[in-house]
């Protein structure tokens, strides 16, 4: 039987990683972030757990301590938000070249400059291609799911990449909500023992981590972890049909909503589906066929099934909470419309960029896409395909 609780997404985030019981975290503060790391402290010092706490002198040590211990033969967790992740971001490269299984839990907020501790994107963004498995959470309780499932994905023979678990700064990570947890004894035998099978300590087989890797063998190793990464598709999806039979919440590479019988349709990720289902629902009530595609999985990017789900649309809209600053769309906007494209699926789609260091994006903002979309669908005609939301319009001359 579950417990019910009430967190909020640090707090669930910290609940998770109690239950996990990892060998090692090692942390450094960054706000919104920083609560992760600081409850966790408190029951390391409480003996709840018998993780080896490393505090660290900056982000990049942080990094440096999990893939020490992790290429060592231990599990290792940490946790970090933006100006903190670039300050890793050698280190996150790194890890996943040596095909570490380390769990980062990423609380997005705006990468300075300038500064700005409120959430948007362009942290999880400025590292969407260093070969780590992304998850978003919507809500608090994806967060602590999403947070279960994540060594049984990442430490998969297939897979053995690192991965981390997203949530939107202050909205998801300071905001408290209802949640269910699971039994401890339930996560340990979910989660189970780490044990990988090349590991530095091991006597009976005696390595190297982190060799001078030349022409010769670089980019076998590179197509290496791009084959680990479309294995880890099918991994997460088995991974989440265990997890729906111990909690009986299922999870997919993505959520539909209301979306079958749709006709316009809006992409996007993290808490802003929330407002967006709200939304949904008013527009239903008023003969309006809206629906939803919340992306759960962004690495690897189910690009195929993205595909299939909207075939059917008239017309769609996706929603970056980051700028690529490229003149040619959001991330999250060249990912879906790429994928379309390959997958010989043609609707028309807009794109646009909200959010942007933590601007409320409200019910109204959302409802406006939508009839900018049934605009699109009455007239044929897309205007500008990149579109900002929200946005003061004298910033827009």
């Amino acid at each position: 039987m579950s417990i019910r609780e009430r967190l909020s997404g640090n707090e669930a985030a910290a609940t998770a990683m109690k239950q996990i019981n990892p060998d090692v975290v090692a942390a450094f503060p960054i706000t919104p972030s920083t609560e992760i790391p600081q409850y966790f402290s408190t029951f390391v010092a409480n003996g709840t757990v018998d993780t080896e706490f490393v505090a660290v002198e900056s982000e990049h040590s942080a990094m440096s301590a999990c893939i020490g211990a992790e290429a060592a033969g231990a599990r290792a967790m940490t946790a970090t938000s933006a100006n903190g992740l670039s300050l890793m971001w050698e280190m996150i490269y790194i890890a996943s070249s040596l095909r570490l299984p380390i769990v980062l839990s990423l609380v997005n907020r705006a990468v300075s400059g300038p500064l700005n501790i409120h959430c948007d994107h362009s942290d999880a963004m400025g590292v969407r291609d260093s070969g780590w498995i992304m998850l978003f959470s919507e809500t608090n309780q994806e967060a602590y799911d999403n947070t279960l499932m994540a060594h049984r994905i990442a430490e998969h023979k297939d897979v053995m990449l690192p991965l981390m678990v997203c949530q939107d700064g202050f909205i998801t990570s300071h905001a408290i909500e209802n949640i269910e947890l699971v039994e401890d004894d339930k996560v340990k035998e979910f989660v189970g023992e780490y044990h990988p099978e090349h590991y530095l300590l091991n006597k009976e087989e005696p390595i190297a981590v982190g060799p001078l890797d030349l022409q010769a063998y670089l980019f076998e190793h590179k197509a290496q972890q791009a084959t680990a990464m479309k294995n880890a598709k099918q991994v997460i999806l088995d991974v989440s049909k265990d997890f729906e039979k111990m909690t009986g919440r299922s999870y997919g590479l993505f959520e539909e909503y209301k979306l079958e019988d749709a006709e316009v349709a809006i992409v996007c990720m993290n808490s802003t589906a929330g407002t967006t289902k709200f939304v949904v629902d008013n527009l239903r009530a008023e003969g309006i066929k809206a629906g939803l595609l919340k992306i759960r999985v962004f690495r690897p990017f189910p690009g195929e099934e993205i595909a299939k789900a909207l075939s059917h649309i008239k017309a769609m809209a996706i929603l970056d909470r980051a700028d690529s600053l490229n003149a040619a769309g959001g991330a999250l906007f060249e990912d879906v419309t790429s994928s379309m494209y390959v997958n010989n699926v043609h609707v028309p789609a807009i794109n646009y960029v909200y959010g942007i260091g933590g601007r409320d994006t409200k019910a109204d903002d959302i409802k406006s896409v939508y009839m900018d979309l049934l605009d699109i669908v009455k007239t044929n005609k897309i205007d500008n395909p990149y579109r900002y939301l929200g946005l003061r319009k004298e910033a827009q001359k």
